[in-house]
């Protein structure tokens, strides 16, 4: 009988380690999950959520069994908002990859105009930039994708050009919120548009 009770207490302790290491690893698994997902925003790339993620819709069966399909024949997702404004940071980036000094100050330029804008939006002083003017030509002016940044951001040129005006009825809290949050992924994420093609 104290046989059979030592290999009863043996095979339930065995048990137990089955259990506490079958624990161990998926709370090792869930960390790794959670690591893998950290490291693609840190790098700029779209998180994903597995449980959620949808498979690829298949193709009609007459296209997958006919000739290569010419992908300029598929249909063409617009650009949101959010990609646009990424593509012109990151084209700013990659422009002056030699001189990331520029490229920041030009991305903290951005970022006040951003803020002010935000935290003031009556303030008509915060919603008009003057093109000519030699600080914001240095900074921001000169690059094309940043004057497009602004436009997505809601700026407008004035009649005689010499403007960038944001109207009070255009501000676009939403916009500036994401403007922000691009920005500061710019500012913060040393690998910021290099990745990209």
């Amino acid at each position: 009988m104290a046989e059979e009770s030592e290999r009863k207490r043996f095979l339930a302790q065995r048990e137990a380690e089955k259990e506490e290491e079958r624990r161990a690893r998926e709370k090792i698994r869930q960390k790794l999950q959670q690591d893998k997902l950290e490291r693609k925003g840190i790098l700029g790339l779209p998180r994903e959520d597995p449980p959620t993620m949808k498979p690829a819709t298949a193709l009609p069966q007459k296209i997958k069994n006919s000739q290569p399909v010419d992908p300029d024949l598929l249909p063409v997702k617009p650009a949101t908002k959010k990609e646009l404004m990424r593509e012109c940071l990151r084209s700013l980036k990659r422009q002056n990859k030699d001189d990331n000094a520029r490229t920041m100050r030009a991305f903290q330029t951005l970022m006040i105009y951003v803020k002010n804008i935000a935290n003031n939006p009556d303030e008509e002083i915060f919603r008009k930039i003057r093109i000519s003017n030699p600080a914001f030509q240095d900074r921001v002016g000169k690059f094309e994708e940043g004057i497009q940044f602004l436009e997505l951001c809601g700026f407008e040129r004035d009649e005689g050009g010499d403007f960038l005006l944001l109207p009070q009825e255009k501000v676009d809290m939403s916009a500036l919120t994401l403007a922000g949050s691009e920005l500061q992924n710019a500012l913060t994420n040393p690998y910021f548009g290099l990745l990209s093609g």
